[in-house]
């Protein structure tokens, strides 16, 4: 149904494919540049399947429905988030040691030929992102009516 794909990212003009995870990376040749100055998160998500849907849930921290798209090529879905970042810092504090970051966010999963594409729904609530690919419904037996010329 879903394929987990290796991720791509492009640092220095070289393309790195991570492995989600175990955050490894591998150094190949140029791909892409980005034209944003920031950092670029996988976001972790978690996929479910149900009898008629697969549903994908990943968490995009700071995004909203106005800064995620989505996008569905060749089979390939991409989620790119690009969220407002916005860090707490007390008056008169300077920040010694963050582990949270501020940066965009993309992901891309290769969807199989039995999700209905025409009918895949999104929406966005504090920082998670729902996704349902309802399943393709089997064929249906049709009668097919021959004309004479």
């Amino acid at each position: 149904m879903l394929e987990k794909n290796k991720e791509i990212r492009v640092h220095n003009g070289h393309e790195q494919e991570m492995t989600p995870q175990r955050g490894e990376t591998k150094e190949m040749a140029p791909y892409e540049e980005r034209t944003r100055q920031r950092r670029v998160y996988i976001p972790r998500a978690d996929i479910y399947e149900t009898r008629d849907d697969v549903v994908v849930i990943a968490d995009i921290p700071g995004a909203d429905e106005k800064s995620v798209d989505i996008t569905l090529e060749k089979n390939v879905l991409t989620i790119n988030a690009y969220p407002v970042g916005y860090r707490y810092q007390p008056e008169g504090y300077s920040s010694v040691y963050s582990e949270y970051g501020i940066g965009d966010y993309q992901r891309r999963f290769v969807i199989s030929n039995e999700i209905d594409q025409d009918k895949i729904e999104a929406s966005v609530k504090n920082g998670v992102l729902h996704l349902r690919l309802p399943k393709s419904g089997p064929a249906k037996t049709r009668k097919i009516t021959v004309r004479a010329n």
